[in-house]
This record gives structure tokens, C-alpha cells and sequence, in this order.
């Protein structure tokens, strides 16, 4: 019955996101990545590196970390981030430059239409600068706010779907539909917890994994199910196994594919 249900609200969101334009990678091994964010991204050990791991588990090779890299602000909005100075690889001491660089914008960008309308700036701008690097360029669609933040609303969702869809679109950007598959574990699930219960905005351990599963089903166009890592135990096998799931049918969905 669950994963009836997971088919039907998914498909609500595939009727909301199926003008996604850029639906994969020209390179799905990239091993060379930049993360730029703020800390949605370095919470509970990282984003990048629960990411790395899974892709050395499907690469069956260990990924230099010299050249897969993270650099975020905390409470930072996309245009507090200077774009030109972490594509250089050599400033961060990457020995080569990065094949794909994954861009997040701020959780409070969606909350104003003058904020709405600097995000599309900025990301037009920084997605440019990205390909003018030689690398190619992703956006991380973020979550929405839960209870007991005070700014929690169905409608934030929507305008983060909306806002990163378009930027996407108009910017030859793949967009990482992490949002949606929160919002898909969530109404599969009330009960399971992704973000920490003391704030309802940062992710918590299972949040991540989950994101993390998205951000290497989008990037590979692999399923992310049967991965065995689940950081050092700490995961149990039931919940990685529902966020595998929730991730698998999130991407296909989103990008009309099948992985």
C-alpha cells in the first residue's frame, strides 16, 4: 500500500515537473566535483562525502578527494558566494579542473519575488561562469521548511520547484530534485524525521542520506537502490532501503527516465 501510495503522489509531481528540459549529464562518472552551498550541504558529515562514498561503491574505485570538494557559508543566499573563485580549481588546491559543479541556493530565497528574481540573476550568472570553466553545471533543489519552524508552509515547496525548474531550464542546468523526493518520503511516510526536530530547516543523518541518494541517482542515472553503504551502521536497513526507493522513483519521475 505504501508504495501505491509513493506512485501517486509522485505522479502529481511529474505533472508539475515535466517540462524539465536538461534531463541528465553529458558525463555521468564525473569524479572531479565542487559543492557550493551553505549548511543544508555540510551537515551530519557532509553531503559530498556520503555522495562520494556511494559513487566509490558504484565505481568500485576510491575517488581522490583532492579533487572532489565542498565549499559552503553558513546562512548564506546563492549571491553571497563568489563564483570566480572556487572554479579555479588550483584555489582550493584540486589538482584538475572540476568536471561538474552542483550550485544551492539559500533556504529563505523562495520567501520574496525580489528574492526570487535575485536568485535567477545570480544563478545565470553563476551557471555561465561554470561553463565557461569547461565543467557542467547542476542545481541542488533544496527542502522546504517543517514544523516547528515558524516559516513553515505548504507553498514554500511549490515556489522552490518553480524557482529551480526555470532556472534550470533557462540556463542549461541539470536540477537535483532533492525537494521533491523529501516532500515524496514525507507523505509516503509522516513519521520518518528529515530534518532536525529542533529547527524543522536543517536536514537531519536519514535527510541527507536521502539527498545524497538523489544527488547520485541524478547524476549517474543509476538507481540508487541496493547501495550497501549507510554511513558505518548508523542507518538502519529499513530506512535506507525506504530512501533508496524514495529517491529511485523521485528521479525517474522528475526526469521522465528509467534508471
Amino acid at each position: 500500500m505504501k508504495y501505491i501510495l509513493l506512485s501517486i503522489f509522485i505522479f502529481s509531481n511529474f505533472l508539475f515537473s515535466s517540462e524539465v528540459q536538461v534531463t541528465g549529464l553529458k558525463n555521468k562518472n564525473p569524479e572531479r566535483v565542487l559543492y557550493i552551498g551553505n549548511s543544508y550541504l555540510y551537515y551530519n558529515d557532509s553531503l559530498h562525502n556520503h555522495v562520494r562514498r556511494m559513487l566509490e561503491e558504484f565505481y568500485a574505485n576510491e575517488i581522490d578527494t583532492s579533487n572532489y570538494k565542498l565549499v559552503t557559508i553558513s546562512g548564506s543566499r546563492s549571491w553571497h558566494h563568489n563564483i570566480d573563485y572556487p572554479i579555479e580549481h588550483k584555489n582550493l588546491g584540486a589538482e584538475n579542473p572540476f568536471q561538474l559543479v552542483i550550485f544551492q541556493g539559500g533556504s529563505g530565497e523562495t520567501n520574496t519575488a525580489s528574492e526570487r528574481k535575485i536568485f535567477a540573476e545570480t544563478t545565470k550568472d553563476v551557471i555561465n561562469t561554470i561553463h565557461k570553466s569547461g565543467a557542467e553545471a547542476a542545481l541542488y533543489m533544496i527542502h522546504a521548511y517543517v514544523e516547528p519552524h515558524e516559516n513553515a508552509d505548504p507553498q514554500m515547496m511549490k515556489d522552490i520547484k518553480q524557482m529551480y525548474i526555470e532556472a534550470g531550464n533557462k540556463n542549461n542546468a541539470l536540477v537535483i530534485p532533492v525537494g521533491i523526493a523529501f516532500e515524496n518520503a514525507y507523505k509516503v511516510q509522516p513519521d520518518i524525521v528529515l530534518h532536525k526536530p529542533f529547527d524543522g530547516s536543517h536536514p537531519s543523518l536519514l535527510g541527507t542520506y536521502l539527498a545524497s541518494c538523489v544527488v547520485l541517482a541524478s547524476i549517474t542515472q543509476k538507481t540508487p537502490i541496493g547501495i550497501n553503504y549507510n554511513y558505518f551502521d548508523e542507518i538502519s536497513d529499513s530506512d535506507k532501503i525506504f530512501l533508496q526507493k524514495i529517491a529511485h522513483s523521485t528521479v525517474e519521475e522528475f526526469f521522465n527516465i528509467q534508471l
